[in-house]
């Protein structure tokens, strides 16, 4: 499966453009998480707002399923490279899709204690308020 289509890669690059711009002028910028990537055999999960000009670099919420989500950077290569059991890799989640901006993500997802939960309550409207 490619972990990053042409379409997302354009987004998440013109979303890194905005952030720059953003701080250009101490503005915030909190786009909505644009890509998925989870682990089917387990709770990692990444939200990805932003792809760096490296081309690798991701900035988003991760969760690697100790409890602890947050908010940074992680490679695009590296989570590519991970084997899993019975030949499964991490995979994209073709369907997501969300109105909630990363703030919202990351403060539900730290409240809940993981991405997975986090998604349970926003799609009930139990987010976290700001």
């Amino acid at each position: 499966m490619i972990l990053l289509p042409d379409d997302l890669r354009a987004t998440l690059r013109a979303n890194a453009a905005a952030s720059l711009a953003a701080q250009a002028r101490d503005a915030d910028f909190d786009p909505v998480p644009v890509l998925k990537l989870f682990n089917p055999l387990g709770a990692g999960t990444w939200l990805a707002t932003e792809l760096l000009a490296d081309g690798d670099t991701l900035f988003g919420l991760a969760d690697l399923g100790f409890g602890c989500p947050e908010l940074g950077n992680f490679s695009l290569s590296e989570i590519a490279r991970v084997r899993l059991p019975f030949g499964l890799a991490i995979e994209r989640d073709l369907t997501f899709e969300t109105p909630h901006a990363l703030s919202v993500w990351a403060g539900t997802a730290r409240r809940a204690g993981s991405i997975l939960w986090a998604e349970t309550l926003l799609s009930r409207g139990q987010e976290e308020v700001r």
